[in-house]
C-alpha cells in the first residue's frame, strides 16, 4: 500500500493543484486579450504572450522536469526580449518599429524568428545534461549543472543585464522627460513609457524572488552538502517557483489598463453572458521624430 500523505505534502500538492489551475486561467485571458485587442499587438505584448505560455504549460506540466527547464528558460528569455524592447522604444522613440530597426541592422529578421530562435535556445539550454529517466528531480539534473549552468549562466547573468537595462531605461526616461517637457506629446509619451516599464519591472523583480530561494538552496546543496535543508523550505521554495506562472496576470490587470479593460470585457461577455463595450483598438503611439531627446540624435540611432 501507498503511504499516507502527511499533511505537509498535502498542502503542498494543494496548493500545487491551485497554482496550476490559476497559471492555466490567467494566462490563456493574457494571450485571448492579446488576440481581441489589436492595441496590444506590438513587439512587447508579443513577448509577453510568448511569457504567457511559457506560464500555461508550466501549469500544465508541473511534474514533468525537463519540461519545467525549458519552460523557465524561455520565460527568462522573453523577459529580456521585453527589457531590450523597452529600451529601444525609449531610446529610439520613433514612429519606426523597434523591430524594423533591429532588421536594419542585422539583415532580414522577425518577430516569428525572434521568438522562434528563443524557444529553440530555451530548449536546448534545458536538455543538454544526460538524462537518466527517474522520478526525483536531483536524480534527473545534476545539481552541479543547475547551479553552474542553469542559475549563474542563464538566470543570474541575464538578470544582472535586464537591471542593467532597466536602470538605463528609467535614466533616459527621467534624463529625456525633464528635457521634452515643453512638448505635450513627448512629455505623454515618455509618462506611458515610464508607467508600463514600472510595470514590466516589477514583473521582473517577482520572477527574481520566486526563483532565487530555490537557485539559493541549490547553490546550499553544492556547496555545503552537509548542511540539512528543511523540508518545508523546500516546498515553499518551489510553490515560489510554480506560483510566479499565475502572478504574472495579476501584475498586467492591475497595472496595465489595456490589459485591464481586455480582461473585464472577456469576464463580462464570456463568463458573465453580458453585453460588452467594444475595446479601443489604436495602436501603441510612437514619438514623432521632431521630438526626440536630444543627446539620441537620430542619425545615429537608425
Amino acid at each position: 500500500m501507498p503511504e499516507a500523505l502527511s499533511p505537509a505534502q498535502a498542502l503542498y500538492m494543494g496548493m500545487e493543484v491551485l497554482i496550476a489551475v490559476s497559471s492555466v486561467i490567467g494566462n490563456v485571458m493574457v494571450v485571448w486579450a492579446v488576440k481581441i485587442n489589436k492595441s496590444l499587438r506590438d513587439t512587447t505584448f508579443c513577448f509577453i504572450v510568448s511569457l504567457a505560455v511559457a506560464d500555461i504549460a508550466v501549469g500544465a506540466c508541473l511534474l514533468v522536469a525537463c519540461t519545467v527547464l525549458v519552460l523557465t528558460q524561455s520565460s527568462i528569455l522573453a523577459l529580456l526580449a521585453i527589457a531590450i524592447d523597452r529600451y529601444l522604444r525609449v531610446k529610439i522613440p520613433t514612429s519606426v518599429n523597434n523591430i524594423n530597426i533591429f532588421v536594419s541592422v542585422t539583415g532580414k529578421w522577425s518577430l516569428q524568428n525572434e521568438l522562434a530562435l528563443q524557444w529553440s535556445c530555451a530548449g536546448l539550454w534545458a536538455f543538454s545534461p544526460t538524462l537518466v529517466i527517474t522520478c526525483q528531480f536531483e536524480n534527473v539534473i545534476s545539481i552541479e549543472y543547475m547551479v553552474y549552468f542553469n542559475f549563474f549562466s542563464w538566470v543570474l547573468l541575464p538578470l544582472l543585464l535586464m537591471l542593467a537595462i532597466y536602470t538605463e531605461i528609467f535614466y533616459m526616461i527621467h534624463k529625456c522627460g525633464g528635457i521634452l517637457n515643453k512638448h505635450e506629446s513627448s512629455k505623454g509619451y515618455y509618462n506611458k513609457e515610464l508607467k508600463l516599464a514600472k510595470s514590466l519591472a516589477l514583473v521582473l523583480v517577482l520572477f527574481a524572488a520566486s526563483w532565487l530561494p530555490l537557485h539559493i538552496l541549490n547553490c546550499i546543496t553544492l556547496f555545503s552538502p552537509g548542511c540539512e535543508k528543511p523540508m518545508f523550505l523546500l516546498y515553499i521554495a518551489i510553490l515560489l517557483t510554480h506560483g510566479n506562472s499565475a502572478v504574472n496576470p495579476i501584475v498586467y490587470a492591475f497595472r496595465i489598463k489595456k490589459f485591464r479593460t481586455a480582461f473585464q470585457r472577456l469576464w463580462k461577455q464570456y463568463f458573465c453572458c453580458k453585453e460588452a463595450p467594444p475595446i479601443d483598438t489604436q495602436m501603441s503611439e510612437r514619438l514623432d521624430k521632431d521630438h526626440f531627446c536630444p543627446g539620441t540624435p537620430l542619425e545615429h540611432n537608425i
